[in-house]
């Protein structure tokens, strides 16, 4: 339990400016899966604007949460379009700003040395690949997209019933992953680019695509913050070059 708490924190990366008089200061929330792909775009902005871009990542249902409370972000990229249809019937994003970023895939994965195998199907009983004392890894069904998304997948083919009760829930996706990265938990529940990131794990098999909703992720202006250097961030993360850059990452780019 303590390597979830310390696992809860935000990852904050912040981009320090390369001249003295940086135009703006930009906060971009976003969810934890992003790390790579959004440090990654943000790197590429970079070498053509001066702006102290800072990037704070978590589970999306926090960050909504402290945006509700008045946390100053700029940008909001979210897991999943609950969370911003929160936001955006609160008017705290600016109207018409709200497109469809990328998406991903739902995977089930194991530590990189683990001889398990797997089949996702409605005939599988997931609860065989875990013994007398282990757990699956999860993003807390309850509050994170990875985990509600998790929860569906499960309840779709049958299975939620069956491991409900032998969960090891996670503050957000990544530390999901870190618990089987580490060998915590014999099997975790997570996206596919999060799989990519970690060399300590594998994928045993992927969720069908029609067993829980589409998994998109919708980028958004807050209210209030647009600016031109806010603005003209936004306008890059949905260019083709961030595009590729993101698909680098295994996200799927999305058709708004």
């Amino acid at each position: 339990m303590r390597a979830f708490t310390l696992l809860a924190l935000a990852l904050t990366l912040s981009c320090p400016p390369t001249t003295a008089g940086a135009a703006e200061r930009i906060l971009v929330f976003a969810a934890a899966s992003t790390v790579e792909a959004l440090g990654a775009s943000v790197a590429l902005y970079r070498k053509t604007a001066d702006d102290d871009i800072r990037l704070s990542f978590a589970a999306t249902s926090a960050l909504a949460r402290q945006i509700e409370h008045g946390a100053p972000a700029d940008l909001f990229l979210a897991a999943n379009t609950a969370w911003m249809d929160r936001l955006e019937t609160r008017k705290l994003i600016v109207p018409g700003s709200r497109t469809p970023l990328f998406g991903n895939r739902l995977v089930l994965i194991a530590p990189r040395a683990s001889g398990l195998t797997a089949r996702l199907d409605r005939k599988f009983d997931l609860t065989t690949l875990l013994g007398p004392g282990d757990r699956l890894s999860i993003a807390d069904p309850d509050h994170v997209p990875a985990g509600a998304y998790a929860k569906a997948a499960l309840e779709k083919l049958g299975m939620w019933q069956r491991v409900s009760s032998r969960l090891a829930r996670t503050p957000n996706v990544r530390a999901a992953l870190a618990l089987v990265a580490r060998g915590e938990a014999v099997v975790g529940i997570v996206y596919g680019t999060d799989a990519m990131a970690s060399r300590a794990v594998r994928v045993l098999d992927l969720f069908p695509t029609t067993s829980h909703a589409p998994i998109r992720y919708p980028l958004a202006i807050v209210a209030g913050r647009d600016r031109p250097g806010v603005r003209a961030l936004y306008r890059f993360l949905l260019s083709p070059e961030a595009a590729s850059s993101h698909a680098g990452f295994g996200f799927m780019v999305a058709q708004p």
